[in-house]
């Protein structure tokens, strides 16, 4: 009888904590006809899983629609090898890759009721837009694509052809795109995602809509997430069940929660058959997408001013203090099981050019502190300081080093021996 009502009462409490967690997921706000919606995604097929529910909404309420694809997913070269049956080395054969994906996407939008006079693609290097965003700002050379051997976007019917792969090219397209759209809500990959591209099309744009301030009115931002460990589940197509937040991202911002009726469900399913050349390997997974509901997440701008923690970060707390980014790591193991620590600082200024500001990138071990700026490596690592207390390690930034930034990107990673690695999404910094 004891037992019995202990599992009660673990029960209880479990079903309260699951309510409390539902409560931190809101209804997104309905649409209307005078919304302009933007949705960037990182690949074809990216739209069609996060927000194909967006979009037959937005169409019913007559709102304007817009799809940027940051690259034609040319990349994927298991997925080609399943669906066309045949090894792909060749340049021309993942130029073609890319090629049938964009038609994909043009069927899967039509699907669902949007024509390809809105979609617009980009074609930068699927799988090397992170190299990109974080090295290769004012390189010498632009980015050289691993599989395609390209250093430049080859569709001629895309609106960057012909465009080399540097950054400052992409944060030229996006921002032409902004400004002649002026969208007021964007749906946009999570900076939490575990895909290098979704990872850097967030980038991109928090880039490009603080260089656009003052330009247009600044659109609400929503982050939709693809790619995260052991997420969504079950796999496959279930379309009675709903998506859940992932636990460790369910406290770092606002999450949304946009519900559908099954027919939109079964609509979105078959668009997402559209794209033939990766549901033929990897179905299982695209498929499970296909639920009740969409997810996003609004993601708060900090402040650098105190000592407060950064609720967007499980590792780490940041201040300014004495002209320094005090960057200041717990770990809860005793003498600092600690292997390696990694931060990327990223900058902005108002009356700067992005491009000129520095890219800087930590690499702590050991006793060995390696600065970069970009992809040149700097002699010495003048103006980074590690100070140790306890379980605590404070890691401090010279803000001369950083060039006085008045907002920053930043990105924490720790790496232990004896527990899995702890990482921060990137997060957004205003310095006040």
């Amino acid at each position: 009888m004891k037992r019995i009502k202990l599992i009660i009462v673990v029960l209880f409490i479990f079903s309260l904590c699951r309510l409390s967690f539902a409560s931190q997921i809101i209804p997104l706000k309905p649409l209307d006809s005078d919304d302009k919606i933007l949705i960037f995604a990182p690949h074809p097929d990216d739209e069609a899983l996060s927000c194909a529910g967006i979009i037959q909404e937005a169409l019913r309420k007559k709102a304007q629609v817009k799809i940027v694809y940051l690259t034609n997913g040319d990349h994927n070269q298991l997925a080609f090898i399943v669906y066309e049956r045949r090894l792909v080395f060749r340049k021309g054969e993942f130029i073609h890759m890319g090629e049938v994906r964009r038609k994909e996407a043009i069927a899967a939008m039509a699907y669902v009721g949007l024509s390809s006079d809105n979609l617009i693609f980009l074609g930068y290097p699927d799988f090397g837009t992170f190299a990109m965003f974080t090295r290769y700002w004012q390189s010498p050379k632009p980015y050289k694509s691993l599989l395609t051997r390209l250093n430049k976007v080859p569709y001629q019917e895309n609106f960057s052809y012909g465009k080399s792969f540097i950054p400052e090219n992409a944060i030229t397209d996006l921002e032409t795109i902004l400004e002649s759209y002026c969208p007021t809500k964007i749906f946009v990959s999570h900076p939490a995602d575990t895909n290098g591209d979704h990872r850097a099309l967030t980038l991109f744009l928090d880039i490009a809509l603080w260089d656009m301030e003052g330009k247009i009115p600044l659109p609400k931002v929503y982050h939709y997430l693809i790619h995260h460990v052991d997420w969504p589940m079950p796999r496959k197509y279930h379309p009675e069940l709903s998506l859940a937040v992932p636990d460790d991202l369910l406290d770092i911002g606002q999450w949304f929660s946009f519900d559908m009726k099954p027919h939109m469900v079964a609509k979105k399913y078959n668009a997402l058959r559209s794209y033939r050349s990766q549901t033929e390997s990897s179905g299982f997974y695209l498929f499970s997408f296909a639920k009740t509901n969409e997810l996003f997440q609004r993601l708060p701008s900090f402040t650098t001013n105190g000592a407060g923690p950064n609720k967007a970060d499980t590792c780490a707390e940041y201040q300014i203090k004495d002209a320094f980014l005090n960057v200041i790591v717990s770990h809860p193991v005793e003498n600092h099981d600690i292997s390696k620590m990694t931060f990327y600082v990223f900058g902005w200024r108002k009356d700067v050019p992005f491009s000129a500001m520095p890219k800087i990138f930590l690499d702590i071990h050991s006793n060995t502190i390696n600065v970069w700026d970009g992809r040149m490596r700097l002699s010495n690592s003048e103006g980074v300081t590690v100070e140790s207390t306890g379980q605590t390690i404070t890691v401090k930034i010279s803000l001369e080093l950083l060039h006085n930034p008045d907002k920053a990107l930043i990105s924490t990673r720790i790496f232990s021996k004896k527990v899995p690695y702890v990482k921060s999404i990137w997060s957004k910094f205003e310095f006040k």
